[in-house]
């Protein structure tokens, strides 16, 4: 099967499209000859981690495609069955949390290929909404920005959330899911297009994340902050949130050490809170909220497997907004 394996080098000069033996389901998993796949950042984490004695990966966490194969056991699927991938594995109930989930596409080889062997409890049928190229860029984001709204944030109607840095995927799905469910969203970037484009899907502030935020929010307070930055905009949010507000950080794209006044915290009632990915249980949830209020992914831009290079480095210029996928099948 044609796969992108990354290996010899760290970083993208590792990754190249070839030739890899397509593998056979074991009990209780399945094939899927995958349509479409979704780039996410964790990808490009990976790849500069790894080195020239790590064995050859197949990355990807996002996908979509007809199954193909059925291991010994599998009795609920079906081989012809359209499915969209949730990419955690063994995390099946939302309180369960694991020490460090496993995720599709390292050290499990991922969708960047024509098909990938997964848990059968992995695969949900592909919502008939939805196009094969917005199912295979949907689970991982859509997922994370479900679990920091709803589970994490407990959003409720009315309530301020400003979403800083909008423009990549999890951002996108967390500004539709909250307007959806009746909150009022703001957002930030330091990218004049992209605060154009926000502004085309009603949001109710868009402005510079360099500028200053309580001038642009004209004294408004927000009541919940999605954070994927982390450092270079984190005192900003000590001067913008209400008493009770809620931070939840689901990224560190500037960096991990946050320096904090606790009073600034404690005298507010603030709850700063993490979040990452998802279980099992709220990836069919999610897939139910999309459904039900017909959500589709925004997707910036669709690229064949062949060009994988050139999709990862628009995703590292940060040009996009929305979701870059590949075709695949």
């Amino acid at each position: 099967m044609k796969a992108a394996i990354h290996r010899g080098r760290s970083g993208l000069d590792g990754l190249r499209v070839g030739n890899m033996e397509s593998k056979q389901p074991g009990p209780g998993e399945i094939r899927v000859r995958l349509k479409t796949a979704g780039l996410n950042h964790r990808d490009l984490f990976l790849m500069k981690g790894r080195h020239a004695a790590d064995a050859p990966l197949i990355l990807g966490s996002d996908g979509a495609g007809i199954i193909d194969a059925l291991g010994e056991g599998v009795e609920s699927l079906t081989v012809g069955t359209e499915v969209i991938i949730h990419p955690t594995i063994g995390w099946d109930n939302t309180e369960e949390v694991p020490v460090v989930p496993e995720i599709l596409g390292g050290p499990r080889d991922g969708t960047f290929a024509e098909t990938v062997v997964i848990p059968a409890d992995n695969a949900f049928r592909k919502p008939t909404h939805l196009t094969w190229e917005e199912a295979g860029v949907l689970p991982l984001s859509a997922l994370t920005a479900y679990r920091a709204l709803f589970t994490r944030a407990h959003i409720k109607p009315g309530e301020h959330v400003l979403i800083p840095g909008i423009g990549g995927g999890v951002a996108t799905y967390a500004m539709l899911m909250a307007q959806t469910a009746g909150a009022v969203v703001s957002v930030t970037s330091r990218s004049q297009a992209k605060l154009e484009e926000a502004r085309r899907y009603s949001v109710h502030r868009a402005f510079s994340s360099g500028g200053d935020w309580s001038e642009e929010l004209q004294g408004e307070k927000v009541d919940v902050i999605l954070d994927s930055i982390g450092p270079a905009t984190f005192p900003q949010y000590l001067e913008v949130i209400k008493p009770n507000g809620r931070i939840v950080s689901f990224g560190a794209s500037s960096g991990d050490a946050v320096e904090v006044p606790l009073r600034a915290l404690f005298f507010p009632q603030l709850s700063w809170i993490g979040t990452s990915m998802g279980s099992r249980e709220e990836f069919g949830e999610m897939l139910r909220f999309m459904e039900e209020h017909t959500i589709a992914p925004l997707i910036d831009r669709m690229y064949p497997l062949d060009e994988i290079l050139d999709s990862f480095r628009r995703m590292t210029a940060g040009e996009q907004f929305g979701n870059i996928g590949l075709r695949i099948g």
